[in-house]
């Protein structure tokens, strides 16, 4: 299910991130004399490793595959639940061809070795992989810098903890989490320099009885703020049942927790697919590593959230937005206390999306297998 950390040290991102063009409007459907295809020549397969009604990850993918449908006209299926095996994806995709389709989204980081097998079986076929490293020249990568949306959403939460103890739920050790940790804490940080962020694993995306055991128990520990990355919202029904405050995310989980949540770190992944979907039409679509912010946002905050933080948040994300800040720059000490980045330096791409250490401030150990 995991990759080793070691595979990921190789990516290199720096010129590889570039969206075509993220488009809304509507595809035509008739074929040109230049030879496009039309939507209806397009069926795409897209596999969840979660149900739909997971209200977390798989839910936000299905909303960005029926705006899809919405926006371009083109036939979708769907393949909730798969399990992150290759030779499951693999027989996944192999059904998906058989039934017509010729785009293939995969949805989560473990199905990589399933569809890059697919791929290279099926050159005819497209390819669309969500936070994976690996390229074939039918088969692209694609994730978002939700850790800016995390840095805002610590922001909220380093002024709501009275304990100066946050919990996090966290899924699988990998950087795409580790380094979403890291970002959360520093926002928090840059308003409470007191707050410690818990961190316990689950090693699994969905599970919502786990994630909301595990999410109990660092309540338990002090914890009066609760965040998460999982795929669900337990960890945000724990936090309502306990009487404590929780950020979400995926998507916008304040229906769920009305009492808790303060706000979440939300995907919208509808343009994207639109735009690759609109370029595989229009014969120009490319294999890319896309990471970029046009598919990430924060939910509005609720009343739950502590006064003055929407206008702190609100200048944070212009920073972010202008480049006046950039979320790891230095100085950066780890767990340890050891400088990682230098002050004034701010991490490269590269760095970042390979993220396997810890920040100060973090409590927890990130396991190796």
């Amino acid at each position: 299910m995991k990759k080793s950390l070691k595979k990921l040290v190789g990516l290199v991102l720096t010129g590889a991130l570039v969206l075509t063009g993220c488009s809304t409007g509507e595809t035509k459907t008739s074929k040109s004399a230049d030879g496009k295809l039309a939507a209806s020549d397009i069926k795409v397969g897209f596999i969840y490793v979660g149900p739909v009604g997971d209200g977390g990850f798989t839910y936000s993918h299905d909303q960005g595959r029926k705006y899809l449908e919405e926006k371009t006209s083109v036939k979708t299926v769907i393949k909730e639940s798969v399990p992150e095996d290759k030779a499951e994806v693999e027989k996944v995709c192999e059904t998906m061809i058989e039934e017509g389709c010729n785009v293939i989204v995969g949805t989560s980081f473990g199905f990589q070795e399933g569809l890059i097998a697919a791929a290279e079986e099926h050159k005819d076929v497209k390819f669309l992989h969500c936070s994976g490293y690996e390229t074939r020249d039918n088969l692209g990568q694609y994730f978002g810098k939700i850790e800016e949306m995390r840095y805002l959403s610590g922001i909220v939460a380093g002024m709501k903890t009275k304990s100066n103890v946050i919990g996090y739920v966290g899924a699988m050790p990998i950087p795409e989490v580790i380094r979403g940790i890291n970002a959360f804490t520093l926002g928090a940080q840059s308003v409470n320099p007191n707050v410690k962020v818990k961190v316990t694993w689950t090693k699994t995306w969905y599970d919502p009885s786990l994630e909301k055991e595990a999410a109990i128990a660092l309540i338990d520990a002090g914890a009066d703020v609760i965040t998460q990355h999982q795929d669900t919202a337990g960890p945000q029904q724990a936090a309502e049942e306990r009487g404590v405050f929780s950020i979400g995310y995926n998507t916008d989980m304040s229906k769920v927790a009305p009492k808790a949540n303060m706000t979440s770190a939300i995907w919208n992944w509808g343009p994207y697919y639109v735009d690759q979907i609109n370029a595989i039409i229009n014969g120009t679509w490319k294999s890319t590593q896309y990471w970029g912010n046009e598919i990430v946002d924060l939910a509005p905050l609720t009343a739950n959230a502590p006064e003055g933080a929407k206008a702190k948040v609100d200048t944070a994300r212009e920073d972010i937005k202008s480049g006046k800040l950039k979320v790891f720059t230095g100085p950066l000490k780890d767990q340890d206390g050891k400088v990682k980045i230098e002050a004034g330096k701010a991490m490269s791409d590269d760095e970042v999306w390979n993220m396997d250490w810890f920040i100060q401030g973090v409590e927890g150990t990130i396991p190796k297998n």
